[in-house]
């Protein structure tokens, strides 16, 4: 697929969610923008939440990343599933009974204002975070396969990834994106399935040669039992699994405002157990696509792509579905996944952070005036201005699997928000407002010193995804330590 086929395809699809971002951002209202007038469907948000959830990050990362780990990431997505139930039935009630457009306004009503300036704080860095990575992953593959043999640089090409994405969200908010994430999961499904027919027509095989075949028993293990100290260790990944969805998905401004645009309270928690089961399998679907790839990159000689002398797991499939030899159809399903993929997750972080910034930092009036309006949309261009300069500052930072370092680094960020939360929900302290920041920073402190420590220091233990949780756990204790009673 030559950089021309590529450049028409953008094109197209850019075009068409403008189209769908002119019918559902008329009004322009701040009711449609941060919380779609409380009249989403559920089973729109459920589908939608599937793209967002897995991103380009997963499209990309997830089967690259098989040729080193095997099936065990889906130790830590059944760790997800169970993450899921404890948003559903745990912290959606709170929500809806809130009902306000942050999540952290509970922070608020539980503590005191700064308490929730401080839970605001992480969810800014960590989805700021969040969102580079998933956003600098396609932009590396636009620019490999797309604007580099035009001579543009790569920071050109993120600067113009960003500025599609503000475009088509700046009037309709969240209102436009239950509605294009929809379309996204459903490009990234197409291509995903029309990926691995192909290929494995391509390979001569059926589903069921290939199952049995020796090439995909090399990589299919999924269960890591026989070595607790191992950082893939079974039982670490399903709890860190588990907390990383409760913090990510549950304690996050971006995925909870989506369930909270839902009618109700039932239809939310419908759609939060929908989706949680469908991304369990989608997610699988991508760890056989990655066994798949690596079997064909064997079979026709492929390497697998390096960079700054780096290997790149991350391009497999973008070289094997744009230069693999596979024809058009998986070029242009490929493609169109891709960016789907990276959208759907990107448009509504630049959402979400807007919304937070403009209710949990500047206490913007719930309202509909047009000065509110108009400071609103200030945010949301500075928002993305702040994801151009994060993206580009990663694009000379990041040498390894990207979804390794994002869920590495959910660890660090997502742990204060954890233990904050858990105090509030499993104790009737109070807390000082001016306490609250400085014992987070010490939380963050002390699990980046637990986390440098040697393997052989900690007695031949690997640490893995348990740093969130032991991150919360820190947080937690140190915020009980400081406690004081109600009155």
């Amino acid at each position: 697929m030559n950089p021309t086929q590529i450049f028409i395809l953008l094109i197209a699809y850019f075009g068409l969610l403008f189209v769908i971002s002119y019918l559902t951002g008329k009004s322009d209202s701040n009711e449609a923008f941060f919380k779609a007038n409380s009249n989403s469907s559920w089973y729109l948000v459920a589908f939608g939440m599937v793209g967002a959830s897995l991103s380009g990050v997963t499209f990309i990362s997830v089967p690259g990343w098989v040729g080193q780990t095997g099936f065990t990431y889906l130790q830590v997505v059944i760790g997800y599933f169970f993450g899921y139930l404890v948003v559903a039935y745990v912290l959606l009630p709170i929500y809806y009974q809130l009902r306000l457009p942050s999540i952290y306004s509970y922070l608020n009503e539980r503590f005191n204002p700064s308490t929730q300036k401080v839970g605001a704080f992480y969810f800014l860095i960590s989805r700021v975070i969040g969102a580079s990575f998933r956003l600098y992953l396609v932009a590396l593959v636009l620019h490999t396969y797309l604007f580099e043999p035009l001579g543009v640089p790569l920071e050109l090409t993120v600067i113009l990834s960003v500025t599609l994405i503000y475009a088509y969200t700046f009037r309709g908010g969240i209102r436009t994106i239950v509605i294009t994430d929809s379309l996204q999961t459903f490009l990234m499904l197409l291509s995903v399935g029309l990926s691995i027919y192909l290929i494995l027509d391509e390979l001569s095989l059926s589903l069921t040669q290939y199952l049995n075949s020796n090439s995909f028993e090399s990589m299919s293990q999924v269960w890591v039992t026989e070595d607790t100290n191992k950082s893939d260790y079974f039982l670490k990944s399903l709890i860190g699994g588990m907390f990383i969805t409760i913090s990510m998905t549950g304690l996050d401004q971006d995925m909870m405002q989506k369930n909270l645009s839902c009618k109700n309270l039932k239809e939310a928690q419908k759609n939060m157990l929908v989706f949680s089961t469908v991304l369990v399998i989608v997610t699988t679907l991508f760890i056989f696509l990655g066994a798949l790839l690596y079997s064909y990159a064997e079979v026709k000689g492929i390497a697998v792509p390096t960079q700054n002398g780096a290997t790149r797991t991350d391009l497999l499939f973008p070289e094997i579905a744009l230069n693999g030899n596979l024809g058009i159809l998986v070029s242009v399903s490929f493609f169109l996944g891709l960016i789907a993929a990276a959208y759907s997750s990107a448009d509504s972080a630049l959402t979400s952070l807007t919304t937070s910034i403009c209710f949990d930092f500047l206490d913007l009036k719930d309202d509909n005036s047009r000065t509110t309006i108009n400071k609103r949309k200030w945010i949301h261009l500075g928002v993305a201005i702040l994801l151009i300069v994060v993206i580009i500052i990663f694009s000379y930072w990041v040498d390894q699997n990207v979804i390794d370092s994002l869920l590495t680094v959910a660890g660090y960020t997502y742990g204060p928000l954890l233990g904050l939360f858990a105090f509030g929900l499993f104790t009737t302290y109070q807390i000082k407002g001016s306490s609250v920041f400085p014992i987070t920073i010490a939380s963050v402190i002390l699990i980046t010193l637990t986390a440098s420590f040697s393997s052989e220091f900690l007695g031949n233990y690997k640490l893995g995804y348990e740093l969130l949780p032991l991150n919360g756990f820190i947080t937690f204790s140190l915020l009980y330590l400081f406690r004081s009673r109600t009155s």
